[in-house]
Parts: structure tokens; C-alpha cells; sequence
């Protein structure tokens, strides 16, 4: 019994890992980029849902309405107006800036919210349901249901719509979609909105879940990076089982010794996977991202004219 009430905790703790590695998967699976600044973002999505729960009074859960569309507004003009700037220059600039970002994010939030302790409760919080003489926190079940249905929506979005379409596509070749008329910057700068509104889901997740401070995204992007690492970069449904892998592993570890061998177990991927195939694929795209933001749709075409 103690066995199942283990895997059951792992697989509901991996639901709240999972959307943590979300944000960071799309940034480094279609922008190429890592974002330092997405542990912030996750902060920042927990503070958000905390305010609107003290000043309109409503369930940490409806606050994802307001939540979302902020953090989408807000990586969207961060990414179109600073990073899709300083990638035109190479891949160091726009890291540094990302960087300079996640400081500016993490002392404002020191500023305005100060160093306490926050925790985001609700009155379902301490609810424990039994299911065939098991205890499974409440919260827990429908944290995983948030995790699951965000990951379904995105991989729903990325599969049926023109604009998913066009964002696979600048994954796959960002020279190639420039070509075809896609506005490469752009797409970036839509996929990096929608890493943050999952980050602003994550928030919620891990405010609910754990305390947190202004300085947390320190951690949360460690566990989303290695998230990303053990599912796949821009893999969603990768993304998702990895978080569960990374939970169980966790739960069976207990307390004392969950993280360490869960980090134990990041290092033998990285030993065991071809990291080196790894690498030379990131250059690769990292090449055709940085040519399809410097050369403009109309351009491209005319080149493409040209050569035929």
C-alpha cells in the first residue's frame, strides 16, 4: 500500500513539474532560446494570482482569466521588442538579456512584495478524497487536471491552427518559413506570449502547491530545465510524461532523498543520451533562427524569385 500511495503522490506531484517545464520547452524548442527569465515569470504568475484573489475575492483558479492574458501580453513585448532585437546579433546577446530581465523581474518583486513567504490557500486546500483506502489530496487531483488540460489545449493549438502550423514550421526551419512568407519574428515573439501564460498556470500550480519568495525562480527554472531535458525540446506530450518521471521519482525517493536521486537520474540521461547530436542540432536551428529574424518575408520571397 505504501508502494501505490508513493506512485500515485509522484504521478500528481508530475503533473505540477510538467507545466513548470512547459514555458521552458517552447522557448528552447521553437525560440532556441533559454529564457533565465521563465523561473521569474512563474513568480510572477503566483504574485498575480495572489492579488486578485485579495482584491476581487475570487478562487486562485479564476484568477488564471486575468492571469494568462497578462503574462501572454507581457512575454509577447518583452520578446518582440528586446530579444528578437538581440538575437539579430547571435544567440550570447539575447541569453544576457534574458538574464537582465530575470534580475530586473526578481528586485522589483523584492521591492513591491518584499522577502516574506507567500502561499496561495483556498478552502478545498486540506480536502482529502479516499479512493480504494488511498488518501489523495484534493488540490493535488486538481492541479493535475490544470497541468493536463493546459498541455491538451497547447497541443491542440500547435496541431489545428494556421498560427500553431506556423509556429512548428519556424521550429522546424526558421529559413525555410521566412521563405514561405512567415513573419519569423513575430511567430517568435507569439510563442514566447504563450510560454508565459503557461508560466502564469505554473505559478498558480506552485503557489498552491509550495511557499515561495522573489527569489524562487531560481529553482523553478532548474526544475523546468530539467524537464525539458529528460522530454524533449518543444515536445508537449514529452513534456508532460517527464514531469510525471521526474514526480515518481521523487515520491519514491521521499523527502530526504527524492530531489538528489531525481538529479542523479538528470545526469545519467545526459551521460547516456547522444548530447553531441543534441548540440549540433541547436546550432543548426540556432543558424536559421537568427537568418530568419534579419531577413523580412517580402525580402525572402524576392530572393526566392530571384534564384528561380
Amino acid at each position: 500500500m505504501y508502494i501505490l500511495q508513493a506512485i500515485v503522490n509522484g504521478i500528481l506531484l508530475g503533473g505540477t513539474y510538467a507545466i513548470l517545464g512547459l514555458g521552458m520547452s517552447l522557448s528552447l524548442g521553437i525560440v532556441r532560446l533559454t529564457n533565465l527569465a521563465h523561473g521569474e515569470y512563474i513568480v510572477l504568475g503566483a504574485y498575480t494570482s495572489m492579488l486578485l484573489q485579495a482584491w476581487l475575492g475570487i478562487d486562485p483558479f479564476l484568477s488564471l482569466v486575468i492571469s494568462v492574458p497578462f503574462l501572454f501580453l507581457a512575454g509577447y513585448l518583452i520578446q518582440r521588442f528586446l530579444v528578437n532585437k538581440a538575437m539579430k546579433n547571435g544567440e550570447e546577446p539575447a541569453l544576457l538579456v534574458t538574464f537582465g530581465i530575470s534580475v530586473i523581474l526578481k528586485d522589483a518583486m523584492l521591492l513591491v512584495f518584499g522577502a516574506d513567504a507567500r502561499h496561495l490557500s483556498a478552502d478545498y486546500g486540506n480536502v482529502t478524497v479516499n479512493l480504494a483506502g488511498l488518501g489523495i489530496p484534493l488540490l493535488n487531483i486538481l492541479l493535475l487536471i490544470l497541468s493536463g488540460t493546459s498541455i491538451l489545449l497547447l497541443h491542440l493549438f500547435l496541431q489545428r491552427t494556421y498560427t500553431g502550423r506556423a509556429i512548428r514550421a519556424v521550429s522546424d526551419d526558421a529559413g525555410a518559413a521566412s521563405l514561405s512568407g512567415i513573419n519569423v519574428g513575430n511567430t517568435f515573439s507569439i510563442a514566447a506570449g504563450i510560454a508565459a501564460a503557461t508560466a502564469a498556470a505554473a505559478g498558480l500550480c506552485a503557489g498552491m502547491k509550495w511557499t515561495w519568495y522573489p527569489s524562487s525562480g531560481g529553482r523553478y527554472l532548474l526544475i523546468a530545465f530539467v524537464i525539458v531535458v529528460i522530454g524533449g525540446l518543444g515536445n508537449v506530450g514529452g513534456t508532460f510524461a517527464a514531469g510525471m518521471v521526474f514526480g515518481l521519482i521523487q515520491a519514491v525517493g521521499g523527502a530526504s532523498y527524492g530531489m538528489l536521486i531525481s538529479y542523479v537520474f538528470l545526469i545519467l540521461i545526459l551521460t547516456l543520451h547522444p548530447h553531441e547530436a543534441f548540440l549540433r542540432f541547436s546550432d543548426k536551428r540556432r543558424k536559421t533562427c537568427e537568418e530568419g529574424i534579419m531577413q523580412e518575408p517580402s525580402v525572402a520571397r524576392e530572393d526566392q524569385n530571384a534564384s528561380e
